[in-house]
């Protein structure tokens, strides 16, 4: 029988595939408003243990050390502060301690903030409100909706009563959308496996490679003086704008030839988010900051993408009399992730193609991300290859009225529930 066919077994097992318990588990994580740095975030990963707990997983829940963490050479960084974070790891099948899981199914449960509520059309962003087939409510595309299906994956297996030959884990992270901290921690845990699928939303395709994004901070003097009297100060506004116009070149250049994987003709963006300078209205401002993102190409080393931002922002010092006497400083603040990429070919992308047609869907087109995500840590650290697939379209991740459709989360939960039969189980 074709890879692409399902088995007897394998239409058997989807048959407890509980739809209506899927849905209700993806509302309930989407009413905990668990925003990067709040106790929700904790809540949200005790809940995902007691989960996983109620399904007979070995569980292993711990508390991040966030000091030591943060003191790893390769720590990726992070935005936003936090008192506490807990790992979580929730394993099925043989638990000897020598035996590798065959599959990871990886999600994070954190979401960024909902933004004015106006936006929400007077609904509760943690509503998880269900209208016209979709479910609605931050995080619910970004991606409590991955995490669901991966739980309703141990659910339907269960459910079956299938064996499972090598584990299947299921890792729940926090902090992937300030840096990957819960990733990383994971990894540092020393949990592994012989391949991993982060369910990030992918709009029906198979994610093999992410470029990367730096956050960048840039101080630039100036000389103050009264406003009516501007010409006996310098602007720090006016003095940026050459650098600002140079960093838009330094984009054009980067994303002059990119990989075909894209959709995208503009893969690393260079993008300033936040610009402060002055404190008085009528005082000429002796300082602004620049913070925002930088897009890291694939392949690249971050360090080098580091050196290229920062030898264009000393060319244009070097060329203005008052930049070169007062020089521009740039930091590397906040978040900070590499690019990621799995071969194309590695046998894992196969599976999950084959997976997606057997359970009825089309054989998804493969695909590069243009955000940064945890699959560089699982593909770097890790040294797992991982793709992305997952329920929800990348564009309603952080927008106003997210939502993912529950037909989709549906179908991608069936084909994750054959991949794991195939990599895992023994058929009875």
């Amino acid at each position: 029988m074709s890879e692409q066919q399902l088995t007897g077994f394998e239409a058997s097992v989807l048959e407890h595939l509980d739809e209506e318990a899927l849905v209700e588990s993806l509302g309930a994580l989407v009413r905990i408003p668990s925003v990067g740095g709040t106790d929700a975030e904790v809540e949200v990963q005790e809940h995902v243990a007691d989960l996983l707990r109620e399904l007979d997983c070995d569980v292993d829940q711990w508390e991040v050390d966030l000091d030591e963490t943060a003191r790893d050479p390769w720590f990726p960084g992070v935005e936003v502060e936090r008192e506490r974070a807990v790992g979580v790891v929730g394993t099925a099948g043989p638990s000897a301690a020598d035996v590798v899981p065959g599959l990871v199914l990886q999600g994070h449960t954190d979401v960024v903030p909902p933004g004015d509520p106006q936006t929400w059309l007077g609904s509760d962003p943690f509503s998880a409100e269900i209208r016209d087939g979709a479910l609605y409510g931050r995080g619910a595309c970004d991606m409590k909706a991955g995490v669901a299906a991966n739980l309703a994956v141990l659910r339907t297996l269960r459910a079956a009563g299938v064996t499972l030959e090598k584990p299947l884990a299921i890792h729940a992270v926090v902090g992937e959308e300030d840096g990957g901290l819960g990733g990383f921690a994971t990894l540092r845990r020393g949990h592994r496996g012989e391949a991993a699928v982060i369910t990030e939303p992918t709009s029906a395709r198979i994610v093999t490679a992410t470029a990367g994004a730096l956050t960048f901070r840039i101080e630039v003097p100036g000389r103050s003086a009264h406003g009516s009297m501007r010409r006996e100060g310098v602007s720090a506004f006016e003095a940026f704008l050459p650098v600002h116009a140079r960093l838009k070149r330094l984009e054009a250049e980067r994303n002059a030839d990119v990989d075909q994987l894209f959709a995208s003709d503009l893969p690393y963006a260079l993008s300033v988010g936040i610009v402060s300078a002055g404190d008085w209205s009528s005082n000429v401002p002796d300082r602004l900051v620049a913070e925002g993102r930088y897009g890291v190409v694939l392949g690249e080393d971050p360090q080098t993408a580091r050196f290229a931002f920062e030898d264009a922002v000393n060319e244009v010092a070097m060329a203005d009399p008052w930049l070169r006497e007062n020089r521009p400083v740039v930091t590397w603040p906040g978040g900070q992730f590499a690019s990621g990429m799995t071969d194309a070919h590695h046998p894992l992308v196969g599976e999950m193609g084959d997976a997606v047609a057997a359970a009825g869907g089309a054989v998804p087109p493969l695909a590069a991300a243009v955000y940064g995500s945890d699959l560089r840590l699982y593909t770097g650290i890790g040294g797992i290859p991982t793709l992305h697939y997952g329920p929800g379209d990348i564009a309603w991740a952080h927008a106003p009225l997210e939502r993912v459709e529950i037909d989709e989360l549906v179908a991608v939960t069936r084909s994750l529930v054959v991949l794991a039969i195939r990599r895992c189980a023994t058929p009875d």
